[in-house]
């Protein structure tokens, strides 16, 4: 049986790196023009180089979303875009657009097109359709069980791919075609630039009685009705693997690198575990304990068993929940002082009861004693972002080490 995919977002060339480190087999990228995430830092044409060539020495590789709904106005600057990428070695591109596909092929013949979540593929007869026409891979739309996975797999060849969103945001419009941005502050989800009008507090008021709030559900001045809870799935690995799925996606190209690694390096464990004993798989509840560490907004399974319920959506906050903060991550090691070279990324203070993870491995905590600056000075705190600094170490680490602490 050929292994599940690991399918890692990255939101900038850090975060490949990162994602790849972490145990992604793959990671998806935007460039500066017609992805969905407006709002992330992506990638220039140089960026993208450098990401494909760490990717493709590691025998990983890069997917690039063109996944925007095209207007009129965008085929020019388009047709421009893919004709600078001819020289990159893509893997494939993900994409919603009928016309954007064709482009691509006119472009370049060769391509690998995988049919973005965004085209709502609900049933085995759409997926087959662009099968047809040429599509290696389906994202499924969010909205479909193990049940009707299982009749994708049973009605498609054995060659056309599945992938799914396995962990992250859920939207409440269908796979994400949403018009509230829009409509709201004219922002257009389906061309990368969403604000989440759907994480906001709403109230019913009645037209004749202004000032008059009604309860929605629970909450006494209004609630937020469309909040899901973010999808999670790491305690059902087997049932992902065994479904015919291919790929297995993390959502969040928006988030930090501490996210992508806390995220791929669980899953990473939950899946070679399985494949490693098969018949005497247990899952772990550290796995688990790892995803609740970065910030969430609680977990749902979505759809994958039931129609999700009022128990699947937050009416209390749309706030997410952080139990730890992200401190700083290694750059180097001295195993002769054993002071480690940090990047801070928050406040460092000696006497910081921290844990420190990295690719490959566990977590081992310890307090933090001896921290110098870059003159080699001791200092008690660290408060400036991305200060470099030397900070003593217990136990070996290596480069792309994280450092985190449990919030007071």
């Amino acid at each position: 049986m050929k292994k599940i995919e690991l399918l890692a977002p990255a939101g900038d060339l850090e975060k490949l790196k990162i994602a790849i480190d972490y145990g992604a087999d793959a990671v998806y990228m935007a460039g500066e023009l017609f992805g969905l995430r407006a709002g992330a830092k992506n990638f220039s044409l140089d960026d993208m180089r450098e990401g494909i060539e760490y990717a493709h020495i590691r025998g990983k590789k890069v997917f690039l979303t063109m996944n925007v709904f095209a207007h009129n106005d965008d085929i020019e600057r388009m047709d421009s875009y893919l004709n600078q990428l001819k020289d990159l070695e893509i893997d494939a591109f993900l994409v919603s657009d009928a016309g954007v596909i064709q482009m691509i092929w006119d472009i370049l013949p060769n391509a690998e097109i995988h049919l973005s979540t965004q085209a709502n593929t609900t049933n085995y007869k759409t997926a087959a359709f662009w099968y047809q026409q040429g599509v290696k891979r389906i994202v499924l739309a969010r909205e479909l069980s193990f049940d009707e996975i299982k009749g994708f797999r049973d009605h498609l060849p054995a060659d056309l791919e599945l992938e799914a969103f396995v962990q992250g945001a859920m939207c409440i419009s269908y796979s994400g075609r949403c018009l509230l941005s829009n409509f709201m502050i004219e922002r257009d989800a389906n061309r990368g630039m969403c604000a989440h009008p759907c994480r906001w507090k709403y109230s019913l008021l009645e037209e004749k009685r202004p000032g008059e709030y009604y309860p929605v559900e629970e909450d006494e001045r209004g609630t937020y009705i469309f909040n899901s809870r973010d999808l999670c799935m790491i305690e059902h690995i087997p049932d992902l693997i065994e479904s015919g799925l291919s790929s297995l996606k993390i959502e969040g190209r928006m988030k930090s690198i501490f996210y992508v690694a806390t995220i791929i390096g669980a899953y990473r464990k939950a899946i070679d575990a399985y494949y490693e004993e098969k018949e005497n798989y247990s899952f772990k509840p550290e796995w688990m304990e790892e995803l609740r560490k970065v910030s969430n907004r609680h977990f749902t399974t979505g759809f994958y068993y039931r129609n999700p319920t009022n128990k699947d959506q937050n009416y209390e906050s749309s706030a997410y929940y952080r139990e730890y903060v992200f401190l700083g991550i290694v750059h180097d090691y001295d195993a002769d002082t054993g002071f480690a070279t940090v990047e801070q990324r928050n406040k460092i203070t000696v006497g910081d009861e921290v844990e420190i993870f990295g690719p490959d491995c566990g977590y081992f905590r310890q307090k933090i004693e001896i921290m110098l600056n870059e003159d080699g000075e001791e200092i008690s705190e660290a408060p400036h972002a991305q200060q470099v600094l030397k900070i003593k170490v217990s136990k070996p680490v290596a480069s792309k080490f994280m450092i985190r602490k449990k919030k007071e």
